[in-house]
């Protein structure tokens, strides 16, 4: 099936083009979202009539999907999940979820905008594309953690496998410590129950060294 493209489409072509495309492909997505015409002469001839004002309002749309691209290309959101001690996530985190932390933190992104190629069923950081208009994609990083405690320890670099490693390194040197503790405790013990008796024994030795003298 042919059509006119309305707009640029990612890997299909720009603003004009006319292009074959699978039926399917037409009616469901590209027809509906406004995206593109049947070409047919009557489609063909109307977008020549109305080709300035569309590249205009392109153009402007463009701008404005620029300059909040500006400010959302690199900024990190926290999503809260429960995950095993493993890291793995009890569910997956979704393009939705992407973009409510997005407009909870002031910006305005649609989950239609969010692409996420492989589900996140990991705690850590993760990078996501967002496509603000069809000639402006920025990427945002989601910091995926179980709390935020730990998504700000994940934000300074530190995995999840990093920190359970480092809780587990201390908790071994505590416990090191403490038969530490326990070892010196009991030498202490048994020094005080030696002393004693080796007071007690000094004076008869001095009595056996004398006794040849007399």
């Amino acid at each position: 099936m042919q059509v006119i493209l309305l707009e640029r489409v990612a890997k299909l072509g720009q603003m004009g083009d006319v292009v074959d495309v699978k039926p399917g492909y037409a009616r469901n997505y590209l027809l509906p979202q406004g995206k593109a015409l049947s070409a047919s002469e009557a489609n063909i001839a109307s977008f020549e009539t109305q080709k300035a004002q569309l590249e205009a309002r392109n153009l402007e749309t463009r701008k404005e999907a620029e300059a909040l691209g500006n400010r959302l290309d690199g900024q990190q959101f926290v999503v809260i999940r429960q995950a095993s001690d493993g890291g793995n996530l009890y569910g997956s985190v979704t393009p939705r979820d992407a973009a409510d932390a997005a407009t909870e933190a002031g910006f305005t992104v649609d989950r239609k905008q969010v692409i996420i190629p492989q589900p996140i069923k990991e705690l850590g950081l993760h990078a996501v594309s967002v496509t603000l208009h069809p000639e402006v994609e920025v990427e945002m990083i989601l910091n995926v953690a179980r709390s935020p405690e730990e998504a700000d320890l994940q934000a300074s670099g530190k995995t999840i496998q990093e920190l359970a490693a480092e809780e587990e390194a201390e908790a071994e040197f505590e416990i090191a410590e403490l038969f530490d503790d326990i070892g010196a405790a009991e030498l202490d013990e048994l020094e005080d129950e030696v002393a004693p008796a080796a007071e007690e024994n000094t004076p008869a030795e001095d009595a056996e060294e004398e006794e040849p003298k007399a």
